[in-house]
């Protein structure tokens, strides 16, 4: 299990513990399904795909879909924004996990981010 952390980026904090980094989405869905009393297999059908793909995602064994994510925030009544922010931070912990420099270059990209914020709209 990773340790507690404290990760600020682009004005943000996140705190919290995880059980892998790279759950951060797949553990939202189960966050979110589980609160509405839902199983995966309710979830599967409202996405048109299968339950085993559902329990993938949560396990993190299968990258989500962004194709997916109005879909999920209509059904949980939950902001689009926030679940593309989870699915990008998934892609961009992918990247540089395992880098030495992989901090460095999130600060790096979110002074760009913040320079370059209106051109990025």
């Amino acid at each position: 299990m990773l340790p507690y952390f404290d990760f600020h980026f682009l004005g943000l904090t996140v705190v919290g513990q995880v059980n892998s980094w790279e759950d951060m989405l797949g553990q939202k869905l189960k966050e979110l399904r589980e609160s509405k009393g839902l199983v995966q297999r309710q979830i599967a059908a409202e996405l048109e795909v299968d339950t085993a793909y559902i329990s993938k995602l949560e396990n993190n064994e299968k990258p989500f879909s962004r194709n997916h994510l109005k879909k999920l925030s209509e059904l949980f009544n939950y902001s689009e924004d926030e679940l593309i922010a989870f699915w990008l931070a998934d892609k961009l912990f992918s990247v540089v996990k395992d880098e030495r420099l992989g901090l460095r270059s999130l600060e790096i990209a979110q002074k760009y981010l913040v320079d370059h914020s209106s051109s990025l709209k």
